[in-house]
């Protein structure tokens, strides 16, 4: 006879399986983010006119909605992957990239 399941093995595979651990982590870059785009100056307006793509081989897809913002982006790059590895470091950002594109 098997021993049975420990609840925490099944909730564990349950949420892997229907992809609840990617939503968390996703929120989770997403608010890195956004405290991260905070301590700038111009951090409300970064923050409410970009967004958070994809996360690929270290690299963080982050989408701004005007071209403008693109260029302040790029000024404050190292700063900012410097605040996002602080808040997530099991995340292996070591990369920013940005592009234009819809912002909600």
């Amino acid at each position: 006879m098997r021993e049975p399941t420990p609840i925490a093995n099944v909730l564990s595979e349950l949420m892997a399986r229907r992809g609840f651990a990617q939503i968390q982590n996703a929120q989770a870059v997403e608010n890195a983010w956004k405290a991260a785009v905070a301590t700038l100056e111009a951090g409300a307006l970064l923050a409410e006119h970009t967004r958070v793509g994809r996360l690929r081989r270290g690299c963080l897809e982050i989408v701004a909605g005007h071209s403008t913002l693109l260029q302040e982006l790029d000024f404050h790059k190292a700063a900012l992957l410097a605040k996002l590895r602080e808040a997530l470091p099991d995340e292996g950002i070591e990369n920013l990239r940005f592009r234009l594109g819809a912002v909600r």
